[in-house]
């Protein structure tokens, strides 16, 4: 399994940002996938995830109504828009998918400056 980030960068505070996740060696329309993001100083957080099978979504509290999540299986390709962003969103974001156990991208990092 591999999955691969991108669309990480410098943006101010209430600009957008939107992240891809591109997987491959895996089936990947069966298998739920999300987002989690790491700060320094602070533990792994779930941030966003989306079902396989209806999309159904579920979100952490801190960015409901500024991030969405996304897929598109027939690309292969999971991705998170990010508006609104605030300098406490500043992390390194780590896609994830699950087989049988939970696999992990590179991480792509965010900064949010005011």
């Amino acid at each position: 399994v591999q999955l691969v980030e991108s669309g990480g960068g410098l943006v101010q505070a209430g600009g957008s940002l939107r992240l891809s996740c591109a997987a491959s060696g895996i089936t990947f329309s069966v298998n739920g996938m999300g987002w989690y993001r790491e700060a320094p100083g602070k533990q792994r957080e779930l941030v966003a995830a989306i079902t396989s099978d209806v999309g159904s979504t579920n979100y952490a509290d801190s960015v409901k109504g500024r991030f969405t999540i996304s897929r598109d299986n027939a690309k292969t390709t999971m991705y998170l828009q990010m508006n609104s962003l605030k300098p406490e969103d500043t992390a390194v974001y780590y896609c994830t998918i699950y087989s049988g156990k939970l696999h992990w991208g590179q991480g792509t990092q965010v900064t949010v400056y005011s």
